[in-house]
């Protein structure tokens, strides 16, 4: 599946897809939102929860530039 198809996806479909396809790599909070990362294929997807509204607001990819990413590192662990 193409970046193009997924992003096109309803957002149950994209869970979906994540949950039978995809690997979960790590979770962080950033601002108001919990963000799990996932690995699907080739490319890092990251899902938006919003705790006080109870609701996942955003599925989208990572830029692999984006400042985000530090906050990924910072929670990996390499033995």
């Amino acid at each position: 599946m193409s970046r193009e198809e997924f992003r096109q996806l309803p957002l149950h479909q994209k869970i979906k897809t994540l949950y039978i396809e995809g690997t979960f790599v790590v979770a962080i909070r950033y601002y108001r939102h919990k963000i799990n990362l996932y690995l699907l294929e080739n490319e890092y997807v990251e899902v938006f929860y919003n705790h006080k509204e109870d609701k996942i607001e955003k599925i989208d990819f990572l830029p692999r530039d984006h400042s985000r990413m530090k906050f990924y590192l910072d929670q990996i662990k390499l033995a």
